[in-house]
């Protein structure tokens, strides 16, 4: 962590220097970045002094709040959420910045027999088998539902489906017996206990979604802001994110 906080007075202007001018940063996303973010965060408001408050949601949720008017410092979702928001005129895209990758990954509940994710028609398989299936709201759980309508087996799966709440992750409804097989994306199954993250999606059936970062048009704190975010996507950053399950930018 002590580099991280090296980067972070790289990066941040004199304010680190005096605490009358430390900011107060609120930061809205969804929870795609959030394990590598929390685990950063406190390097940031440690060495500057600022405050971030970070209020999470859905994908679909966060972007049609921001959209019907709410507002924030910075907001953190993936790259088509960020982008239909700049088209909004909402965020400026000129502090667009690209923070992490991720793909779907796929768990069960801890002990349960493990499914083949060796291959597309491996997880088809183990779809069709399954007695319920859990996906989310976001990107993975869209990019899930999608496969499973081109596979042609909607039908047969669509009373197993399970949609998890925007507020709950996959893996817990997995590892509450709510379902046998979750999938997510990585960095929210990753470190979820009580199930057995069973790995990514393979090759030919795997969806990887980008997450940025961007300043509101109506950003009170823009500096100290655009700090968190260069901070966020530093290099030094970059085995937190990994260790997170997500890429680097």
């Amino acid at each position: 962590m002590k580099f991280l906080f090296a980067a972070v007075a790289m990066l941040t202007t004199a304010a680190i220097f005096d605490p009358a001018r430390a900011a107060e940063i609120k930061v809205v996303g969804s929870p795609g970045f959030r394990e590598a973010y929390t685990e950063l965060l406190p390097g940031f408001e440690k060495t500057t002094g600022n405050k971030v408050t970070t209020i999470w949601g859905g994908v679909t949720e966060v972007a049609g709040r921001v959209a019907d008017g709410e507002t924030a410092d910075i907001v953190i979702l993936p790259v088509a959420q960020i982008d239909d928001l700049i088209a909004r005129g909402k965020l400026m895209a000129a502090t667009r910045v690209v923070v992490a990758k991720s793909g779907v990954g796929v768990a069960v509940k801890r002990g349960a027999p493990k499914i083949d994710i060796s291959s597309g028609d491996g997880v088809r398989k183990a779809l069709l088998a399954a007695k319920s299936i859990a996906y989310s709201t976001g990107p993975s759980g869209a990019h899930m539902a999608d496969l499973i309508r081109k596979w042609g087996i909607a039908d047969q799966l669509r009373a197993k489906i399970v949609i998890s709440p925007a507020d709950t992750p996959v893996g817990v409804v997995v590892a509450r017996g709510g379902a046998e097989i979750g999938f997510q994306q990585v960095s929210e199954l990753l470190h979820v206990k009580g199930i057995d993250y069973l790995g990514p999606l393979p090759a030919d059936i795997q969806e990887t979604t980008v997450f940025a970062a961007a300043l509101h048009k109506d950003a009170r704190s823009p500096d100290a802001a655009r700090a968190l975010i260069n901070f966020l996507s530093a290099p030094a950053a970059a085995p937190v994110i990994r260790n997170a399950g997500m890429d680097p930018r």
